[in-house]
């Protein structure tokens, strides 16, 4: 009997042990543009997420990368993201980007454009009445 609860203790510990561990990996820092520059040192080369939003003008493509430069609270960052960006992805939207630091630069590879979270009807007209059941 004991050899049994031993048995199960153990394998409750290891499935545990593999749970957090799994869980650590897949974890990612979220962190807003300001926040990434005051931690840099803190995060190292690990895989983040950072957010801000693209500045006016500092948008260039060039191939299968585009560069351009992230605010937050007067803090820029310079990107430099490998990949299509989503049709959605221009200057003076808030992102979302995934990737690390490589020196002063952030490389992304992938961006996840930002939605209001307020809808703005664009043709007010076309839908004035709800259906009647």
């Amino acid at each position: 009997m004991n050899t049994r609860v031993a048995l199960c203790l153990a394998a409750v510990a290891a499935a545990l042990i593999v749970l957090f561990v799994n869980l650590g990996h897949a974890t990612q820092f979220f962190r807003t543009a300001d926040q990434a520059v005051a931690d840099r040192t803190h995060l190292g080369h690990r895989r983040f997420r950072i957010e801000g939003t693209v500045v006016d003008g500092s948008v260039h493509e060039s191939g299968q990368q585009v560069a351009f430069v992230i605010e937050s609270k007067g803090v820029t960052v310079d990107v430099l993201h490998t990949g299509d960006p989503p049709q959605l992805f221009k200057a003076g939207i808030p992102v979302v980007l995934e990737g690390r630091f490589e020196g002063e630069r952030f490389a992304s590879d992938r961006i996840l454009v930002k939605h209001s979270e307020s809808y703005q009807v664009q043709h007010p007209d076309r839908v004035s009445t709800t259906a009647k059941p």
